[in-house]
């Protein structure tokens, strides 16, 4: 483990957590993998043991600590030999629990966030649904608030923890005419009337419980609403980088126990009198495999310390879970050639590994959905933010018809305009857009930058089409890539041109 990411007070916490799978899970992991269930006392001991919360604060019974003990967690999780148990705790800490830790009322997060972190409780995210996975947006699940209540109807599916857990983090749509602004998120308890559950029978994660879950006339308490209505999209969209950071180094993590336990086979078993790892084809297999392997962790621990030091690193996680669960795969496969046929037996861990490491390309976001996050931001100059929830912020709350003429566009976005710039200092200069039949024009010689739609000269003008405005607004376009890829055009002083990226940036 490199010194660089990690201190000596990690990897004393390491040597801690190492100690306590090796006696209390490891062990059991084959007889949980074949009742399908983890009892909960493991949970409860790891509690106990302060393993759980790591970066949750102490009020709430969490240990307040840096995201690179959370990368030791999830590693050590994913080296037991069953994916199924690392998911389980997963799922709790980096996929469910967050939503209420940020967004949450100071009720939600007393009233739930102790019992996740000690141990004696469960959660889970219920977003797939049978019609809508990847496409969060079209989901179908409503909740209707009625009184002092929401009204739960629709299914969800594939949901991990929904058979033997305590609630879910369940995606809704509080306003189904609203697209992504209608969609929230509520705390559902599990055991609250009008929940059905359908136990799945899944390839692999056998010893974690997964579900269907319908919803008919659920009764949810209106103070169970995480953060505000509408807002449930925005916060998923922030919280999916958290999500697939974790699976990545689960699968790195994965397939170095994996390397190892087949370099260990290869050392005992023998064929034509010899070691078989004494075979050029399998050691330059395995070297290949470690070599990957450790590119991989590295660029992985590099996206773990960007979430560490609060960026959003939106291509560098989708980058770092495309890569580690397509080599966990990979990894899988050729270990599991190296066994031969007990490869293919279940008394060798190989075959379990190869079945539970087949879900990483698809849960959080499948392979395909990575591939085109990164197409879009590496060819299309699309940016991602992170979304906010004040209401006058474009990319969240203005919905421009193509239908509109520019001028009622221009109407329409000027106020928002002039609250980006009011938050930056004057530039000093003056700057106008051009689109041709219209303008948009930046004083910012006095106090505070002026905005208008007047047509005077500027000290620099900034040639673009008005669509490529809007997605200069949105963040959606890059400013530098946009006058770099010939979008943008820059007539005039181009210092002040420069300007752009800290009005737009």
């Amino acid at each position: 483990m490199s010194n660089y990411h990690f201190t000596e007070e990690h990897l004393m916490f390491q040597e801690s957590l190492k100690a306590f799978m090796k006696k209390e899970v490891i062990p059991n992991i084959d007889i949980w993998e074949e009742e399908q269930r983890i009892p909960t006392e493991v949970w409860k001991k790891m509690g106990d043991l302060g393993f759980l919360g790591l970066g949750f604060p102490e009020e709430f019974g969490g240990s307040d600590l840096d995201f690179f003990y959370d990368v030791i967690f999830v590693e050590e999780i994913a080296k037991v030999f069953s994916g199924g148990f690392a998911i389980t705790q997963a799922v709790v800490q980096y996929m469910s629990s967050p939503y209420i830790l940020k967004h949450g009322s100071q009720q939600l997060k007393e009233k739930y966030l102790p019992k996740l972190i000690s141990g004696e409780a469960i959660s889970g995210i219920a977003i797939t649904e049978p019609s809508a996975g990847s496409d969060v947006a079209n989901i179908k699940t409503t909740a209707t608030l009625e009184g002092d209540h929401y009204i739960l109807n629709g299914s969800k599916t594939f949901i991990t923890n929904a058979v033997y857990g305590d609630f879910v983090i369940c995606v809704v749509k509080t306003d189904v005419s609203a697209g992504p602004g209608g969609v929230s998120l509520l705390v559902v308890d599990l055991d609250a009337d009008g929940i059905q559950k359908t136990k799945l029978k899944k390839l692999g994660w056998h010893a974690s419980d997964t579900a269907e879950l319908s919803f008919d006339n659920v009764k949810v308490p209106k103070e169970n609403l995480i953060g505000q209505e509408g807002q449930g999209f925005y916060y998923l969209m922030g919280g999916l980088q958290l999500e697939r950071l974790v699976g990545a180094i689960m699968g790195y993590a994965a397939s170095e126990s994996a390397l190892e336990y087949t370099l260990q086979y290869m050392s005992e078993r023998t064929a034509f009198n010899r070691p078989i790892n004494k075979f050029q084809v399998l050691r330059h297999r395995m070297a290949q495999l470690a070599s990957e392997i450790e590119a991989c962790k590295q660029f992985v621990l590099h996206c773990s310390r960007l979430h560490n030091d609060g960026k959003y690193a939106v291509k560098e996680s989708s980058m770092a879970k495309l890569l580690a669960t397509e080599l966990s795969d990979k990894t899988m496969t050729q270990c599991l050639q190296s066994f031969g046929g007990y490869g293919y037996m279940e008394e060798y861990k190989i075959a379990r590994m190869f079945r539970d490491s087949r879900i990483g390309t698809i849960g959080g976001g499948t392979s395909e959905i990575m591939r085109e996050i990164i197409a879009k931001m590496v060819i299309d100059d699309v940016s991602y933010e992170k979304s906010t929830e004040t209401k006058n912020e474009i990319n969240t709350n203005i919905n421009l018809k193509t239908d509109q003429k520019m001028s009622t566009q221009l109407e329409t976005l000027l106020d928002v305009i002039k609250a980006k710039t009011a938050k930056v200092d004057p530039i000093g200069h003056t700057l106008k857009f051009d689109f041709g039949e219209e303008q948009l024009y930046i004083d910012g010689k006095g106090d505070v930058n002026q905005v208008s739609t007047s047509n005077d000269p500027a000290e620099c003008v900034i040639e673009t089409s008005f669509e490529d405005f809007i997605a200069l607004t949105k963040g959606e376009l890059n400013p530098m890539a946009a006058v770099m890829g010939g979008k943008v055009k820059i007539k005039g002083d181009m210092s002040v041109a420069m300007k752009l990226q800290t009005i737009f940036g």
